[in-house]
């Protein structure tokens, strides 16, 4: 009778602390090589920025280039920045005409490497157009309403990173591919 007293007792102290702590449940993996995070990438975007809103007010033509470096750190510092974000430890990849974004998603005990694919394109108005076209938790369900929202945190990016000179700004392309968007327009 001691012995089982004992067992159960250490399958419920086994069960406890499982609960306390997140599980890990796979999903796709992050692809190599890992980009790194910096403030010095956030920098060189705002400056990269300045320089094409410089040169643009000369000739009429903007030419901004997005590294991975930098799309991933803008990312992982404004997703630090949000209370509850949909993910974290992002990683961004500009390849073959999408952008791929990975990144770590809990939903309650159980923890997932996320996987997101979109594509950017410019809309009639000359205005950036971005579109989720897939997503993948590994073994749990895609969450209501993720379209939205990760359409909603990009558009916030570019927005957030373009606006002040997306008045008087028309895009006419976006290229993505090894490892760079460019983005091209002209001013009105």
């Amino acid at each position: 009778m001691l012995i089982q007293k004992r067992l159960v007792f250490a399958a419920l102290a086994l069960m406890l602390a499982t609960l306390a702590c997140i599980i890990n449940i796979g999903g796709p993996a992050y692809p190599p090589p890992s980009i790194p995070v910096s403030t010095q990438a956030v920098e060189s975007l705002n400056q990269a920025i300045q320089a094409a809103v410089a040169a643009g007010a000369e000739s009429g033509v903007v030419t901004l280039i997005i590294t991975e470096t930098q799309l991933t750190s803008y990312l992982a510092f404004k997703l630090q920045t949000q209370n509850s974000p949909f993910i974290t430890n992002p990683q961004a990849y500009l390849r073959d005409g999408q952008i791929e974004i990975f990144g770590t998603a809990t939903q309650g005990f159980f923890q997932v490497t996320a996987n997101f694919i979109l594509t950017a394109g410019v809309d009639e108005q000359g205005q950036m157009k971005i579109e989720l076209t897939s997503a993948d938790f590994g073994p749990l369900p895609v969450p209501d309403g993720l379209k939205e929202a990760a359409t909603a945190i990009i558009n916030e990016a570019y927005t957030g990173s373009l606006g002040p000179i997306a008045t008087g700004f028309r895009l006419e392309s976006i290229t993505i591919a090894d490892g760079a968007m460019i983005i091209v327009g002209r001013t009105k």
